[in-house]
């Protein structure tokens, strides 16, 4: 297959660094091209062991201690940040990893962790107007040219005469991904800003869908079909035999028969043949979601089912 193999992680249910740095290092030397987290401050479910890990802090603690994988959120809230500090930051990773990072931002949609650590949580309609115009600022400062000022006329985030410093090491700035099924908004955001489009945790038939609703949009912009990359994030789950399939179900807390329904769940060939519907269904990209920080063993057998 020539679909693209990212490991993507979920620190807010209890891992710490030292969890991260094992996975992380465990993806890379097994192939996999990339190592994602989300952005949370609070679990969902369980008691979040000793607590969350900042997103940004951690892949900077990566950025240098591992050589080829690329780093990136799936996704950074826009109400955590002010989009030019998070500019600062992004840029800062970039460079401490060589080019390896990239940027997915959203809007925020989980209350409880805002109300848990005093973040404002507007309503949703402003949250997407603050995330648009944290696109316009990021991308604004990364693109101005060295010698240069930036300056934004914002109703949120206004910004006069900025240096537009730090820059990324990759050229155009660091990619930015933007995911969602929303029919209006995310799709012409997308099209916009994004190199990257996801369509998260829906079945291959409705990330196909999404798809071709965000290209359409992209080439009604002006865009060349091709330019937006189209990617799903699926939970992975593979085991050799029931016994160890059931194990692992166990051990995040999800009935295997529901996995196996509505995530990539089974025997090496069966988790072969799911990511096979996805890249028939337009997916150049996979975020295999890996729930068990600590079976290092489940990722060589992922690598096993679905690396060539």
């Amino acid at each position: 297959m020539t679909v693209d193999l990212r490991i993507f992680t979920e620190p807010q249910q209890g891992a710490t660094y030292d969890d991260l740095l094992a996975v992380a290092r465990a993806a890379e030397a097994l192939g996999f091209s990339g190592f994602f987290r989300s952005d949370h401050y609070l679990a969902m479910g369980g008691d979040g062991g000793a607590g969350p890990t900042d997103a940004w802090t951690t892949l900077a603690g990566l950025a240098r201690e591992t050589s080829t994988i690329r780093l990136g959120t799936l996704v950074t809230s826009a109400t955590f940040r002010l989009p030019g500090p998070l500019a600062i930051q992004v840029a800062g990773v970039d460079r401490m990893s060589g080019g390896r990072v990239e940027l997915g931002l959203g809007a925020g949609w989980f209350e409880a962790e805002h109300t848990a650590y005093g973040i404002p949580f507007p309503p949703l309609g402003e949250r997407f107007d603050r995330l648009e115009e944290q696109l316009a600022v990021i991308t604004g400062l990364w693109a101005t040219e060295p010698g240069k000022t930036f300056s934004h006329n914002g109703t949120h985030y206004p910004v006069v005469d900025s240096p537009a410093l730090a820059k990324p090491t990759q050229d155009g700035g660091v990619p930015i991904i933007i995911g969602g099924g929303g029919k209006r908004r995310t799709p012409a955001l997308a099209a916009r800003y994004a190199a990257e489009f996801n369509a998260p945790f829906v079945s291959a038939t409705e990330a196909g869908r999404l798809f071709e609703r965000v290209r359409a949009v992209a080439c009604d912009a002006g865009r060349e079909p091709g330019a937006l990359t189209c990617s799903a994030a699926q939970v992975v789950c593979v085991g050799g035999d029931e016994a160890t399939l059931r194990r692992r179900a166990d051990a995040i807390g999800r009935d295997l028969d529901e996995l196996r329904a509505n995530g990539l769940a089974g025997s090496p060939d069966e988790v072969a043949t799911k990511i096979a519907t996805f890249e028939a269904a337009g997916a150049q990209r996979l975020y295999l979601q890996v729930l068990d920080l600590t079976d290092l063993d489940h990722l060589a057998d992922i690598a096993d089912a679905a690396l060539e």
